[in-house]
């Protein structure tokens, strides 16, 4: 049930809200099950039932399908609009997680430290590249992708079209969390013991520059244009701004209680506080508060809708999704905004994607 009807949202002279044609696949790690809401009207059409614990959801790039990995039993699953398992697919050990290249799945395998390639064309492991230690997070930027190691202490580059690696970088012993920068000539890599994010060089690993910051770095948050890099982690109740083409911390700027994950929509930083149960809006050119937005108990991921409508929170301690209007963050007098509505998930909501209905 909508929390603010459409009447209502009239009456305060906004746009009428409107759906987005798709749906919503939440993966309930607890429940063993993905949960599928219809972002058209906002109800729940149903579950899908897995034999193993759901850790992460990709959505097929160009059809109404996602990928759905359980990471601990190393199963990869193809769902389809239809509500049913299509196709799974074995790895072999855990699984850390999954990105998609231009025309494959990569997982990134633990245990006989591997990236495995399944093509989306016939959904079965194909090649391996092997890794020389056990990985802990990892990127892909068209054919290249790259991989951070704790017990390396380095960063990996990878070629995916040739399937070996190019070389490998040293990095501070603990960097747990690594991206491409979004034009993919620099990799940005997060040390939390050393409180620090490393620059490097994408095409030959050779440092650029590393800077300090007055947080750990557990979660990277990038605008379009790569311009600017959101920092969140322990330490301060604050977000850390970086801006790769400058090589800088810009400044660090208030956030709510222990900001965790971020999400860019429109004119707006979303940063989940978990021990709040709150969403805190910062506007990303003023750098001012413009809303807080209370959720579900432990909100820990964010996922937006491709029409930027809409913002999907999944609070993990509930289990529910709470739904934010993005256009209800607009001159809020005192700072609070509503939500939109609030739909069950199943127990510990850890992922979700959106698909556009065919």
């Amino acid at each position: 049930m909508l929390l603010l009807a459409p009447a209502a949202l009239a009456g305060c002279g906004r746009r009428k809200a409107t759906g987005y044609p798709g749906y919503c696949f939440v993966a309930a790690q607890d429940s063993h099950s993905l949960a599928v809401v219809d972002l058209s009207n906002f109800r729940m059409r149903g579950h899908v039932r897995l034999d193993a614990a759901p850790s992460a959801i990709l959505p097929h790039p160009r059809l109404p399908k996602v990928f759905a990995l359980a990471g601990d039993a190393g199963i990869l699953y193809e769902v389809g609009a239809a509500l049913s398992i299509t196709r799974r697919a074995h790895v072999g050990g855990q699984a850390l997680g999954m990105l998609l290249s231009a025309d494959a799945l990569w997982l990134l395998v633990r245990e006989s430290p591997a990236l495995v390639e399944i093509p989306l064309d016939s959904f079965a492991p194909r090649r391996r590249i092997r890794l020389s230690a056990p990985p802990d997070d990892f990127d892909i930027n068209g054919d290249r992708a790259v991989i951070a190691s704790r017990a390396a202490a380095s960063v990996l580059l990878a070629d995916l079209k040739r399937g070996s690696l190019d070389y490998t970088a040293s990095v501070p012993s603990d960097t747990n969390i690594v991206r491409f920068q979004e034009k993919g000539d620099q990799i940005i890599a997060g040390s939390p013991a050393d409180r620090s994010v490393s620059m490097l060089d994408a095409h030959t690993g050779a440092l650029i520059v590393r800077l300090p910051l007055a947080i750990e770095p557990h979660h990277f948050c990038f605008t379009p244009d790569g311009g600017q890099i959101f920092v969140s982690g322990p330490g301060k109740d604050a977000v850390a701004i970086v801006y790769p083409y400058r090589s800088e911390v810009g400044e660090t700027i208030l956030a709510g209680r222990a900001p965790a994950a971020m999400a860019v929509v429109g004119a707006y930083l979303l940063v989940t506080n978990p021990q709040t149960n709150t969403v805190t809006a910062l506007d990303i050119e003023s750098r001012r508060l413009a809303a807080v937005v209370s959720v579900g108990r432990e909100p820990r991921h964010i996922v937006v809708t491709p029409d930027s409508q809409y913002a999907l929170v999944l609070d993990e301690k509930s289990g529910d999704i709470a739904v934010i209007r993005i256009a209800s963050l607009a001159a809020r007098h005192y700072k609070s905004a509503p939500l939109f509505t609030v739909l069950p998930a199943g127990n510990k909501p850890v992922s979700a994607g959106v698909v556009t209905f065919a």
